[in-house]
């Protein structure tokens, strides 16, 4: 089975990685082609373009960015539907909204061609490890078909049910990742505002009910180090809780928390933070109350 893989970025790549190390044949494309490099030292194939690698592959794999950029590399006319071998099975791992997903598998389908919504969670560590969970909707016997393949990338597999399934958890997950930033952001801030020493602060979190995966990520690997290189970044979490917003109003909800949580991620893009890591979120809070929470000393 020949797998095409195609965004090879952060998460792409460790991806890529896990794949080949399962021993499949990858072919790979990614319009930075120094971002490809190491990954043909490891033994991929460097195709030069979409329309190739889709006639190529078996399964094809995509890692990218916004909604806008699945929808130019499935659907746009140098794009995987136009060109891939009916029978080809596509699986989508990008965070998207339920509407781009259901778009892109009917397209699909009018070809004869696959194409599973599988978005990710578990950040660069969990593509490394092959740990990721993996959230799928799409057509089951198509899923069952590439279950090894996602067996590879991840430990937790959970097929969901039809088109659009797969993105409507993965944004739920999203609107969760975004809520708890801006909830430790503010505690954080506050305990810093009234002069409690910032490490201790977070001692007593974690071990009380106030701990969150997220409040130990964020003040663990980047707020307390002021380290803010992205494991995940500002702008990606900014368009995911927009996107998990527009469902909790579909869902009939008017007022939410995550409103406040998109705002405060619109916050951060606006004073020059959409690419540094997603608990920079904090760094407005503190401008805003002179303090700033780190380690002492």
């Amino acid at each position: 089975m020949k797998i095409g893989f195609i965004g090879t970025g952060v998460m792409g790549s460790r991806m890529v990685k896990r794949l080949l190390q399962n021993g499949y044949d990858v072919q790979v494309y990614n319009r930075t082609k120094a971002k490809v490099a190491d990954l043909q030292k490891l033994g991929a194939q460097h195709i030069e373009n979409i329309p190739e690698l889709s006639r190529e592959c078996d399964v094809i794999c995509s890692c990218l960015s916004m909604p806008a950029d699945v929808i130019q590399v499935y659907d746009g006319p140098s794009g995987i539907i136009q060109h891939a071998r009916p029978g080809t099975i596509c699986i989508d791992l990008t965070s998207v909204g339920a509407d781009t997903s259901k778009r892109m598998f009917e397209t699909a389908n009018a070809k004869q061609v696959s194409y599973l919504d599988a978005p990710v969670s578990g950040g660069p560590e969990g593509a490394e490890k092959g740990s990721l969970t993996i959230m799928v909707g799409g057509d089951k016997q198509a899923f069952e078909t590439v279950s090894p393949i996602l067996k590879a990338l991840g430990e937790n597999i959970e097929y969901l049910g039809p088109s659009g399934a797969g993105s409507i958890a993965k944004l739920i997950n999203q609107y969760l990742v975004a809520v708890h930033s801006l909830a430790a952001s503010e505690a954080m801030v506050t305990g810093a505002a009234f002069g409690l020493d910032s490490e201790q602060l977070f001692k007593i979190l974690k071990v009380s009910y106030g701990d969150s995966r997220i409040l130990r990520r964020h003040m663990e690997e980047y707020v307390l180090d002021r380290q803010f290189e992205p494991g995940g970044a500002v702008k990606y979490v900014h368009k995911d809780v927009r996107l998990a917003n527009q469902l909790l109003m579909e869902a009939g909800m008017k007022n939410f928390t995550g409103q406040m949580a998109e705002q405060a991620f619109q916050n951060a893009t606006d004073q020059g933070l959409s690419d540094s890591d997603m608990s920079a979120v904090i760094q407005p809070l503190e401008k805003e109350c002179g303090v700033v929470v780190k380690k002492q000393g």
